[in-house]
């Protein structure tokens, strides 16, 4: 079992960074894909970003692709995102997300294990 904890959240203004960790207890981390997950108040969950369990292979949604990257070590059992150039429509609570299995997917029901969720805020 994974149980994944965020950290890393915070208010940025528009154009800032910040760089998300989630801490992730389970000895079996190593063997399956991770996913970072956002959602804004009144909106559905929605997948911003995800690696497979070895990190060679990764999905962005297209709203951040060229501004975030996704990246995991394992011997740390910590899965990161850095988010740069930041706009306030990224603001949401951002999930880790973990899965039993190897490979990415981007339905939210397809994962097994959530975090608490971290506030970013980034204002204009």
């Amino acid at each position: 079992q994974v149980q994944p904890v965020e950290s890393g959240g915070g208010l940025v203004q528009a154009g800032g960074s910040l760089r998300l960790s989630c801490a992730a207890s389970g000895r079996t981390f190593g063997s399956g894909a991770m996913g970072w997950f956002r959602q804004a108040p009144g909106k559905e969950r929605e997948l911003v970003a995800a690696i497979n369990w070895s990190g060679g292979n990764t999905y962005y949604a297209d709203s951040v692709k060229g501004r975030f990257t996704i990246s995991r070590d394992n011997a740390k059992n910590t899965v990161y995102l850095q988010m740069n150039s930041l706009k306030p429509e990224d603001t949401a609570v951002y999930y880790c997300a973990a899965r039993q299995f190897r490979g990415i997917v981007t339905t939210p029901g397809e994962y097994d294990y959530w975090g608490q969720g971290t506030q970013v805020t980034v204002s204009s």
